[in-house]
């Protein structure tokens, strides 16, 4: 399952909802505002390393790009563009938004 999460992980707790959530195997997008959960230095990069450990996590490289946050990705956290972001959705028939 794809688990589509946009909003800040400071703001909101969609983020820390999802990855309760999420089974093992399964693939979280970081979009929009949720990118800075996927930068280095911040308050979450604990949740999204130990994440890592059974998820695969994506981040949506112009929403990066547009925040200037595109140098301090965390090491395994997979940058992905709009095409990448369309794969993913193809490749799991079930996708969850956190709103």
């Amino acid at each position: 399952m794809l688990h589509i999460v946009n909003k800040s992980p400071l703001q909101n707790g969609a983020l820390d909802s999802c990855l309760r959530m999420a089974k093992a195997g399964s693939q979280v997008l970081l979009i929009e505002d949720a990118v800075y959960a996927a930068t280095a230095g911040n308050a979450c990069e604990g949740k999204i390393r130990a994440a890592m450990q059974n998820l695969q996590v994506f981040v949506l490289g112009p929403d990066l790009a547009a925040r200037g946050l595109s140098d301090r990705v965390i090491e395994g956290v997979s940058s992905v563009d709009y095409g990448g972001f369309v794969e993913l959705t193809i490749a799991n028939p079930n996708c969850q938004s956190w709103l």
